[in-house]
């Protein structure tokens, strides 16, 4: 490094000028220079932070060349609330919370504007999302659109179809659902439902994206779960139509360092209100010397008609952690609860169908204690089950585990969630202690990202988002939130062609193939 400073003398800059003097930098030469080979701890910092603003600016520079790119087009423009909205929210048999409101209202103003609109709805598990993408779908709707819902997988899909169907019954509207194992018939007629503008609102998975699926003419896409899709899929969804609206709801509580970073091309809106009557899971963390007491409390719940998860992280032992797979585990329960209950089994490694069937089975009661490995985290909704039991929690980080308690408490009855673990690490510990103490999902999500360091921060790699190699998106989010002005502020003040002919060069060199593909498509 010694060498490579004393054969050169200058290093090009990247940021625009106007930013540089504004912010009184040295040159980048300087600043790696001093990183490299400090005089005093001040100046080390100074050069740090002044190339962790360039590594965020050159961030931020990139997302707000994207959202300007979706914000040039011209979207479907949608009239004032009508009569489907009104008539469904009277239908309700519950009032919408006040977080329920505010998001649709901006919903409201992005559909009535003709830039499309590109809104994340966060809610913590069981907050309400879904009435407020029906609604949204219904505006789209009586404007004479088309909507779309795309979820994960086939169970939520259905789920979602009998829910909306349900709260849309008397409304006189057409529904379908489209999934991977819709029949070849049923699949061409929806097809051709969708292509004449007869079919008004669809449901369904990634089958949605395929080739042979037209619409006549397609208003507003809402997407659940996104950080299950790529954002190449969301950008195919999205072309399916003219520049439709884009609604993007998660249950998995972004902390504000990512709202900023990983989706700071979408606007945000916030459920952090639970609906009336939700009592809130009791968590205990125990170890196993519980065991005979867990199972004893199992089969009083289940004799009281509840229903039971036991969910443990391995399949096989092959990873050779003193886990007990959850093979293991389902045959000693289903030994133990020998013919009085019915008990399950759904791992990572069963055809989707099997899964499905599993779920199924239990979501219409007929098991009544079902063992997992993760794949219940998402969404499934069983208001039945009043117990989830964790083995080896401290295997899971703190938002996985949030997400497995919010499977129950969904019904009139109190329900637990038992976090059994024997580790005597610290970290594990910890996180532990604050599932018992945190209900709030978002809460835990920035405690889970001070634990786990910004190494884990979940689909930075995956958005396509260069890597950051001096900037650390957690503890420098005062800096994120700055650069993030100033590329607004550049972009305002001196357009964002300027801000584009400047920072393209980098843009490629940092953010690779697939970012520009998006940007420039």
């Amino acid at each position: 490094v010694r060498n490579w400073f004393a054969a050169n003398h200058e290093l090009p800059e990247i940021l625009p000028v106007e930013v540089r003097e504004d912010h009184h930098y040295m040159s980048r030469y300087d600043a790696f220079k001093m990183m490299h080979f400090p005089d005093s701890s001040e100046h080390y910092e100074e050069a740090r932070y002044q190339l962790a603003y360039e590594e965020l600016f050159v961030m931020q520079a990139g997302l707000a060349l994207l959202r300007n790119k979706e914000q040039c087009h011209r979207g479907p423009k949608m009239g004032p609330n009508g009569e489907l909205m009104a008539q469904c929210i009277e239908n309700l048999p519950f009032s919408l919370t006040g977080d329920q409101q505010r998001a649709l209202e901006d919903i409201r103003i992005d559909m009535e504007d003709e830039r499309p609109m590109q809104r994340l709805l966060q809610g913590d598990v069981g907050s309400g999302k879904t009435i407020v993408a029906t609604l949204s779908l219904l505006k789209a709707i009586e404007n004479g659109y088309q909507g779309a819902l795309m979820a994960p997988t086939e169970i939520l899909a259905a789920q979602h179809y009998e829910g909306i169907r349900t709260v849309c019954a008397n409304l006189g509207i057409t529904i379908e659902l489209l999934t991977g194992s819709s029949t070849k018939k049923e699949k061409e007629c929806i097809y051709e439902g969708l292509a004449d503008g007869r079919i008004q609102m669809i449901i369904g998975t990634h089958a949605l994206i395929q080739e042979g699926v037209n619409f006549h003419n397609l208003g507003l896409v809402i997407i659940d779960e996104q950080h299950r899709f790529g954002v190449d899929q969301r950008a195919r969804l999205q072309q399916k139509g003219t520049y439709p609206h884009v609604l993007i709801m998660t249950a998995t509580p972004i902390p504000r360092t990512m709202t900023l970073s990983v989706y700071g091309d979408l606007a945000v809106s916030l459920i952090k209100e639970m609906p009336p009557g939700r009592k809130p899971v009791k968590t205990y963390a125990v170890d196993s010397s519980y065991k005979e007491r867990l199972r004893t409390f199992f089969g009083k719940e289940m004799a009281e008609g509840r229903q039971v998860y036991v969910v443990c992280p391995l399949v096989e032992e092959s990873e050779k952690l003193d886990l007990q797979a959850a093979e293991e585990l389902y045959l000693e329960l289903k030994e133990y609860f020998y013919k009085a209950y019915e008990v399950g089994l759904v791992h990572g490694r069963m055809k989707p169908s099997e899964k499905d069937e599993v779920m199924n089975a239990f979501h219409r009661g007929e098991i009544s204690l079902l063992v997992s490995t993760t794949v219940i985290e998402v969404g499934v909704n069983v208001p039945n089950a009043t117990i989830m039991c964790v083995e080896g929690a401290e295997r899971f980080g703190l938002s996985q585990l949030h997400q497995l308690r919010g499977r129950v408490g969904r019904g009139a009855h109190q329900s637990y969630c038992i976090l059994v673990s024997d580790s005597k690490n610290d970290v594990s510990q910890e996180r532990l202690k604050l599932m018992e103490q945190i209900q709030d999902g978002f809460e835990l999500a920035e405690q889970d990202l001070l634990l786990r360091g910004s190494g884990q921060l979940f689909g930075l790699a995956q958005s396509g988002l260069p890597d950051l190699r001096v900037a650390n998106i957690i503890k420098d989010i005062e800096i994120l939130v700055k650069a993030r002005k100033d590329v607004l502020d550049f972009a305002n003040q001196f357009g964002i062609e300027k801000l584009e002919s400047i920072m393209k060069e980098e843009l490629e060199k940092r953010f690779g193939e697939k970012f520009l593909r998006i940007l420039y498509n």
